[in-house]
């Protein structure tokens, strides 16, 4: 079953002039004919015309009721849930473990100088006065690890740094 979407548009309330077109009605009649053949130009099908009642502030505290008419244009829907088809992805590929190269963290009492830096999970308690400590110290043991061995061994001892 399709699915329409409609569009309700106000009616003409003036003639538009054209070329051999004379006379109030026939000027109605050609602003008529040229709203619909615009929405036919652009997929709306005409469906019917409706007089319909407009509740309008009139004054500070009153209302009244203006009768509108409106012409009802609808069309079939383009982007239809039913029409949709999404395209299903392949399969992950299963990725092998490379079991290769597994890196140890440092126990106590090894050369902590030299092994790579891993995070155990745990927060540092040595250093939980202030976070300017923690973060002087994270600096410290990245600098560490990406030092060369050229570098001067007094740098690792200074805490400031």
């Amino acid at each position: 079953m399709p699915r329409y979407e409609y569009k309700v548009v106000p009616a003409p309330t003036k003639g538009l002039k054209g070329k051999g077109v004379r006379g109030s009605e026939a000027r109605f009649s050609f602003a008529v004919q040229e709203l619909m053949n615009g929405m036919a130009g652009y997929g709306w099908e005409y469906q019917r015309a409706e007089t319909l009642p407009s509740q309008e502030r009139s004054g500070l505290t009153g209302t009244t009721t203006e009768w509108r008419n409106v012409l009802v244009f609808r069309r079939i829907r383009a982007s239809d849930a039913s029409e949709f088809q999404p395209e299903l992805l392949p399969a992950p590929e299963e990725i092998a473990e490379d079991d290769s190269e597994t890196i140890e963290p440092p126990t106590m009492g090894q050369d902590t100088k030299n092994a790579p830096l891993t995070d155990n999970g745990v927060e540092d308690t040595q250093a939980d006065s202030s976070i300017g400590a923690s973060l002087s110290i994270l600096a410290r043991a990245r600098n560490l690890a990406l030092r060369t061995p050229e570098a001067d061994p007094k740098e690792d001892t200074d805490p400031k740094s």
